[in-house]
């Protein structure tokens, strides 16, 4: 069973859940590789999608119990109209600390003053290679020029502090390591390299696109943990556990400005520590990105929206179980759920 304590929720573990990722959309700029077939996939309808007043309902009755962090992500969250709307609208619940965005950023720049302005704290960014022909033919498509204009835009507008996320893919943009992490060493950002997972059209990629995000470690053998707040910076090489923020393992190096992050849900799963829910676009509350479980919300008000609220935590498993290279179970792709 679940339990609030103290107005915060809590699963099965023990676990206390304070963070929503919130899925407007499930359609997307790219047709990225490891997510989407070239052909695209069968998208929701209008009628299906969850409307702004709906998803801020969900989002005031998880506040009221502890929810305090929350994750606008897609698809491509840019793409939904009147985004902007919703940001000034979730920015106005109760209990709502931090709201952030996940985005490929080729549609930021003309709204990240709008979006800032709205109340958005700061942006997650997609970027998966610094090489224009090699990011095309990740995104099946995508211009990396347009996702730069977003980072410039992001960072003008004080969308900050930067987060720049890099899916590693074996034998495709591994080899750019050195040149991603070198973007920590220059500019006040974090650059967090993510391990592949077997989810949706990834399940279906060669064995040899999934490597541990140790190979960073190895590729830039002059990071080492980056301090805790308060700490002295390490020197080069120093041993120790690295510090952590959310589910990323932080390094840095003598001198560098920012820090790289290592998100190991393959190699060093970290689902004990995991204080997340998922909301798809269409009302569904996953309480594991990996579990076939989820809760319709929608429609619900009242008791019975935190009777379902709480049904969810319930569900919520110990861990995931891709361990020796089997695939997620989700029900749902990545642009389904809500990356």
């Amino acid at each position: 069973m679940c339990e609030k304590r103290g107005g915060a929720l809590r699963d099965a573990e023990g676990r206390t859940v304070g963070y929503l990722r919130l899925s407007v959309t499930d359609r997307c700029t790219f047709r990225c590789v490891y997510c989407m077939p070239e052909g695209g996939v069968p998208l929701m309808g209008h009628g299906d999608v969850c409307s702004f007043e709906e998803l801020t309902a969900i989002v005031e009755a998880l506040a009221a119990h502890g929810v305090r962090k929350v994750r606008l992500t897609g698809g491509e969250p840019l793409v939904r109209r009147g985004i902007v709307d919703l940001v000034r609208m979730l920015r106005a619940v109760p209990g709502v600390e931090e709201l952030a965005l996940t985005t490929n950023a080729v549609l930021l720049a003309p709204l990240a003053d709008e979006l800032a302005q709205a109340g958005l704290d700061r942006v997650n960014i997609s970027l998966n290679s610094l090489d224009a022909d090699r990011y095309r033919a990740i995104t099946r498509g995508g211009r990396l020029e347009d996702a730069l204009d977003g980072i410039r835009a992001a960072h003008a507008a004080g969308l900050t502090p930067l987060k720049l996320n890099c899916v590693l893919l074996g034998g495709v943009n591994d080899d750019e390591i050195p040149r991603m992490a070198a973007i920590a060493r220059d500019h006040a950002v974090d650059v967090r390299f993510i391990e592949l997972m077997p989810i949706g059209e990834a399940a279906a990629l060669p064995r040899e696109r999934f490597i541990p995000a140790s190979r960073v470690l190895e590729a830039v053998p002059e990071l080492s943990p980056a301090p805790a707040e308060g700490e002295v910076e390490p020197s080069a090489g120093s041993c120790g556990s690295a510090s952590a923020e959310g589910v990323a393992e932080l390094y840095t190096a003598p001198g560098w400005k920012g820090r790289v992050g290592l998100i190991r849900p393959m190699s060093h799963r970290f689902c004990a520590g995991c204080t997340r829910l998922r909301l798809t676009a269409d009302g569904g509350l996953k309480p594991c990105l990996h579990s076939a479980d989820e809760v319709p919300l929608r429609g619900l008000s009242g008791r019975a929206l935190e009777q379902e609220i709480e049904r969810a935590l319930a569900l919520k498993p110990a861990h995931h179980d891709m361990d020796g290279g089997r695939p997620s179970q989700s029900a749902r792709p990545m642009n389904r759920i809500g990356g």
